[in-house]
């Protein structure tokens, strides 16, 4: 049974058998005789105190260790003997002095430099981690701010994250020299001068001292040698997070300004994506939300990184970690409550009806024709389908080409039009009351049928599938003519012939027979017809519609639109 002896290094407390106890005390009263007569012996005493304190707690596993003489000779293997060090003047001479094992270069560490800074070190400590000149690394920073914004964000993580090289063997580390008790006490001399050039490359001298006197065997050099292999493997997964992880915020952060700012300072145009949002949230703050749920997880994307790629990154803490969870859990939450209060607005489909009969100057002819939006001279977009204009009394309103018109075979003797205006929303009452505020107008002028090709509705109805859907009624016998304008308002309940498509039936005379079917009274040659309609796909607004014939004569036409599936074949 040993007795255990409580001290206090460095102002750290570690427990330590009485034999480990007088082993340390012995070693380090010779050090101090070793320093005796040397300039600056308590700083590089206390520097010593604190690397061997830095040691014993990386070998802790964990806080009621005690401390035995193995810990205590791995650590004086670590430091070295007083008597292996030239511990006066000569140390700064060119000549090679006498090294031990324990004196060979460990790896570097990232520190923030604060000896050699602008702002915060960052680049200077990146200089030394990465063997480059701080010159380099801060031209980098610079171009990566000015081309991408990059460079600002890198900058600031790097000075949260890095820990900052305040004491003498934290500025050793950072240069890559072991921090022994020799380049402790050149540390102290020195005053930080000159550093930058004895930064040597640490690991090729070690691997070639090791091949020089072989102390390592075949497979252990195999080993080093697949752990190199999987050290490059992690260091690339690791540049892979951290560009992932940097786009993705950056691509966020222009986001949040353009869309989010826009909306609060009322930019221009901003309205435009307004009228999707149904929810009822400001733009600006589902900007915000979805900044933080989206941006959050790739933080953390991009600390892994970092954390992969630089051993001693410091963490960013607990209260950090925690305060980030539960900020992107309160932004998933408000996503989720985003997202059904959408779709709420459009879980049913209202509608209102108006029927007129159409009294035609010519009751056996009936020219229909569509116009256009030239009342509305302000688009947002030009040659848009979906827009938002401005009226006549400056008033903005959403602007929708979603208008079909359809013929159909009249029961009775008269003509009439029935129009079906078509809008979404939370319950069938705010459905129906958005449908009714659809502007949608027509005209007859003796034979002629002039509809719109277009609806407007006021912008606080927002986009909610508002559509128009028409359809005309004649008796038996009418004739109908299309103008050019009609093409792509025609819808595909109307029924002709079968040997020709909706292209073939503008500005030709279709008269009404009593199967609900147009009939064209001037066109060509059935056979001529057919030679052009087969070997067709077509698709639009109102479904899809198929021709094909084989080489034998065989012919499969399918039509799929609101009615069903309808396949013949001949």
């Amino acid at each position: 049974m040993n007795k255990t002896i409580n001290i206090n290094l460095a102002g750290t407390f570690f427990h330590i058998d009485e034999d480990a106890y007088l082993k340390l005390q012995g070693y380090l009263d010779a050090i101090r005789r070793s320093f005796s007569d040397t300039q600056g012996r308590d700083e590089i005493i206390s520097d010593i105190e604190a690397r061997i304190a830095e040691l014993f707690t990386e070998k802790m596993e964990n806080d009621r260790q005690v401390i035995s003489t193995k810990e205590v000779d791995a650590v004086i293997a670590v430091m070295g003997q007083p008597e292996d060090y030239l511990v006066d003047e000569e140390i700064f001479d060119d000549e090679p002095k006498k090294r031990t094992k324990s004196s060979t270069a460990s790896s570097k560490k990232l520190y923030r430099d604060m000896d050699d800074k602008y702002i915060g070190g960052v680049c200077s400590g990146l200089g030394y981690y990465l063997g480059i000149d701080a010159v380099w690394v801060r031209l980098l920073f610079i171009l990566f701010t000015i081309f991408s914004g990059f460079g600002l964000i890198a900058y600031i993580l790097f000075w949260i994250l890095a820990p900052e090289a305040s004491t003498t063997s934290q500025k050793i580390a950072m240069t890559g020299d072991p921090v022994n008790i020799s380049n402790i006490e050149k540390k102290v001399k020195e005053g930080f001068d000159n550093v930058a050039e004895k930064v040597k490359d640490v690991d090729y001298e070690k691997i070639g001292n090791n091949v020089k006197s072989g102390s390592k065997g075949f497979f252990d050099t195999l080993g080093d040698i697949i752990v190199f292999f999987f050290k490059i493997i992690a260091k690339f997964i690791g540049i892979i997070l951290l560009i992932t992880g940097a786009a993705t915020l950056i691509g966020l952060f222009v986001g949040l300004f353009t869309v989010g700012i826009a909306d609060i300072i009322h930019i221009p145009g901003i309205d435009f994506v307004d009228i999707f949002n149904t929810s009822g949230t400001p733009i600006w703050l589902a900007s915000l939300i979805t900044f933080f749920a989206v941006g959050i997880p790739f933080f953390f994307l991009f600390y892994l990184g970092l954390k992969i790629l630089v051993n001693n990154l410091k963490s960013i803490g607990n209260i950090a970690k925690f305060s980030l969870l539960g900020l992107w859990l309160m932004s998933v939450v408000g996503l989720f409550i985003m997202g059904v209060r959408q779709a709420s607005e459009h879980a049913y489909t209202g509608s209102t009806v108006v029927k007129e009969e159409l009294y035609l100057a010519d009751q056996d002819t009936l020219h229909i024709k569509m116009n256009d939006s030239n009342n509305y001279s302000d688009h947002y977009y030009r040659d848009s389908r979906f827009d938002i204009v401005v009226d006549r009394n400056d008033n903005e309103r959403i602007y929708s080409e979603d208008v079909i018109f359809n013929i159909r075979q009249s029961e009775d003797s008269l003509a009439y039009i029935n129009i079906r205006k078509e809008a979404d929303g939370r319950n069938f009452k705010s459905a129906r009351n958005r449908a009714e505020n659809i502007e949608y107008n027509y005209e007859l002028k003796d034979n002629t049928l002039i509809l719109d090709d277009f609806l407007t509705t006021p912008l606080e109805n927002k986009f909610r599938d508002q559509e128009i859907r028409i359809s005309i009624y004649v008796p038996e016998g009418t004739v109908i003519v299309f103008d050019d304008s009609t093409y792509s308002g025609i819808g595909r309940s109307t029924n002709y012939e079968p040997n020709y498509s909706r292209s073939s039936i503008i500005n030709h005379k279709w008269k009404m027979n009593d199967d609900n079917e147009l009939h064209c009274i001037d066109c060509e040659d059935e056979d001529d017809s057919e030679e052009d309609e087969t070997n067709r796909v077509l698709i639009d607004e109102e479904g899809i519609d198929i021709k094909v014939e084989d080489k034998d004569g065989d012919k499969l036409e399918m039509k799929l639109d609101e009615n069903g599936l309808k396949i013949e074949t001949t």
